[in-house]
């Protein structure tokens, strides 16, 4: 009788830990099936914002990164920039020919006497006119996580404002 009470037992323990393996697995899965899924809509959207800008060769763009929703793609050789801007409000993106550039800087906007930076923006400056093309990059009121992400995006408009310049 003991016998088979324990074995009764040990059956009612596999089927429970077999259970909350199922559980387990299914809240893990969910999440990754999302963010796959995501990742191929994006990928599909930034390669047909490059066939739109450069639509015989877009692999041409040979570097291109993204972070907090936006997406910076250059080609070197063509000399292209585009700017994409995959924000809550709207969808943004921006073509610069960096062959009619001259300069390009960051521009940074604080807020009132203090350090907090509120808005980066990229300023080119035209070869011709000298006019000022100003692209923003990063707006305080559409960043959800406030302060955390503007000290990310700053270092990530740093990193390439470096590699525009090197481009001009």
């Amino acid at each position: 009788l003991t016998i088979s009470f324990t074995i009764y037992q040990i059956k009612i323990m596999d089927s429970t830990i077999t259970i909350i393996g199922i559980v387990i697995a299914i809240i893990v899965a969910i999440p990754i099936y999302y963010s796959a899924r995501s990742s191929a809509a994006n990928k599909t959207k930034i390669l047909e914002i490059k066939k739109k800008f450069n639509p015989s060769n877009p692999q041409e763009f040979d570097l291109t990164e993204s972070q907090n929703k936006k997406t910076l793609t250059i080609d070197t050789k063509n000399k292209k920039f585009i700017l994409m801007n995959f924000n809550a409000n709207q969808d943004e993106c921006t073509f610069v020919d960096l062959k009619t550039v001259s300069s390009c800087k960051l521009i940074l906007t604080t807020e009132g006497r203090s350090d907090s930076i509120v808005k980066i923006d990229f300023e080119f400056i035209t070869n011709e006119t000298s006019k000022k093309i100003t692209i923003p990059f990063y707006d305080f009121d559409d960043d959800r996580i406030k302060q955390i992400s503007v000290y990310q995006d700053h270092e990530f408009a740093k990193k390439w404002l470096k590699i525009i310049q090197d481009c001009i």
